[in-house]
C-alpha cells in the first residue's frame, strides 16, 4: 500500500494547450479517491499521468514517497483496470491472471496461491479454465480486476471500468469494487463520469472541471455544501435547481435572509414542499410532467418566467400536468452563490 501525492501537476499539449492546470492532491494510504467530471475535464489524462502512460509537463507525482515522473509504468508498482478489460483472448482465465506474474519470474507455487485467493474473492473460481469469449461482460471485468489483484500492487488505478456494462450490472459491480477495495485496503484512484457511481464508491470525491479541481471532499460534504454552482449541478441527480436573483419577483421575500452579494440561489429537489408552510422562499409553478421513480416522484415544472424547476414528492404523486401549485423552501434548504458561482456561507 502507498499514498499518492500530486504537486502542481500540469499537462500541456502542443506548447500551449493546457489540459491539466496545476493540480495538487494528497491521496492517503488505503484511500479510494474518485476523479469525477464531464467529458474533457482531464480526469483520464490525470490518471494516465499517475500511471506513467502520459508524460508530465511540470510538477511531480509521488507514489509511496517516491517521485515517479521518469519511471516507466512497470516500475511504478501500480495496477490498472481499463473499461475494455484488455484480456488476452487466446488464454484461459487462469493464464490471464498468471501472465503478469510469470513475466516477473514469480515462483509457480506463489502464482497459484495468488490466483486462488483472487478467484475466491471475485467469485470466478468456476471460470478459471474458460476463455474470455465464454464469459459475460461482468465476468470479464472481474477477471480484469483479478489480474490487478494478483500483482499485489501499491495502488490500483481504475479508468471507467464499468462503462461497458448495462445499468443493472454496473450497480452490482460498483458494490463489489467497494467491498474488494475495503477488504484489500489498497490505495485506489477511480475515474468515472457517472456521479452516482462516484458517490457510491468514494471515500473522497475530486470534482474536475476544465483541467482544474473545483472541490475535494466526502460525497456528503459535496452534496450538502457544494463550493461552486458547477459542483452543485454536477453532484446530485436530479441536479440542484439554480435560480438567478436578478429581477426575480420573489427576491423581496429573501432580501433580508440571504447575503447581499448573492447572485444565485440553489435548492435541491427534496428541499421543496408543496404549499407555503411559513417558509423563507415561496413561488408559484406550473407542472409540465411528473416522473415516477419508485419510492418518490420528480415533478418538472416552470416558474412564471419559464425557468425550469424540479422538486420531489414522496410516493405516487397525484399531481397532474398543467396543474398550478405553490411550492416553498425553508432557509436551511437554500444555498447561496456569488456572481462568480462561488459558495457564500449564510
Amino acid at each position: 500500500m502507498a499514498r499518492i501525492s500530486l504537486d502542481n501537476v500540469k499537462k500541456v499539449y502542443g506548447g500551449n494547450v493546457e489540459t491539466i492546470k496545476g493540480i495538487s492532491l494528497e491521496i492517503a494510504d488505503g484511500e479510494l479517491v474518485v476523479l469525477v467530471g464531464p467529458s474533457g475535464c482531464g480526469k483520464s489524462t490525470l490518471l494516465r499521468m499517475i500511471a506513467g502512460l502520459e508524460s508530465i509537463t511540470s510538477g511531480t507525482v509521488s507514489i509511496a514517497d517516491r517521485v515517479v515522473n521518469e519511471l516507466e509504468p512497470a516500475e511504478r508498482d501500480i495496477a490498472m483496470v481499463f473499461q475494455n478489460y484488455a484480456l488476452y483472448p487466446h488464454m484461459t482465465v487462469r493464464q490471464n491472471l498468471a501472465y503478469g506474474l510469470k513475466n516477473r519470474n514469480t515462483p509457480k507455487a506463489e502464482i497459484e496461491q495468488r490466483i486462488a485467493k483472487a478467484a475466491k474473492a471475485l467469485e470466478i473460481e468456476q471460470f478459471l479454465e474458460r476463455k474470455p469469449r465464454q464469459l459475460s461482460g461482468g465476468q470479464r471485468q472481474r477477471v480484469a480486476m483479478g489480474r490487478a489483484i494478483v500483482r499485489e500492487p501499491a495502488a490500483f488505478l481504475f479508468d471507467e471500468p464499468l462503462s461497458n456494462l448495462d445499468a443493472k450490472l454496473r450497480v452490482h459491480m460498483r458494490v463489489e469494487i467497494k467491498r474488494l477495495q475495503r477488504s484489500l485496503g489498497v490505495t485506489s484512484v477511480y475515474v468515472t463520469h457517472d456521479q452516482m457511481e462516484a458517490m457510491t464508491l468514494a471515500d473522497r470525491l475530486v470534482v474536475l472541471n476544465a483541467g482544474h479541481i473545483e472541490q475535494v471532499g466526502t460525497p456528503i460534504e459535496l452534496y450538502e455544501k457544494p463550493a461552486t454552482t458547477f459542483v452543485a449541478t454536477f453532484i446530485g441527480s436530479p441536479s440542484m435547481n439554480l435560480l438567478s436573483c436578478k429581477d426575480a419577483p420573489w427576491m423581496q421575500q429573501l432580501s433580508a435572509k440571504i447575503p447581499a452579494e448573492t447572485a444565485t440561489i440553489g435548492i435541491r429537489p427534496e428541499g421543496f414542499t408543496i404549499g407555503e408552510q411559513s417558509a423563507t422562499f415561496t413561488t408559484d409553478v406550473t407542472v409540465d410532467a411528473v416522473e415516477l421513480v419508485g419510492a418518490e416522484s420528480y415533478v418538472h415544472a416552470r416558474l412564471a418566467d419559464d425557468t425550469a424547476i424540479i422538486f420531489s414528492v414522496a410516493g405516487r404523486s397525484q399531481i397532474t400536468t398543467g396543474e398550478k401549485l405553490k411550492i416553498s423552501a425553508s432557509q436551511s434548504a437554500i444555498h447561496c452563490f456569488d456572481k462568480d458561482g462561488k459558495r457564500i456561507e449564510m
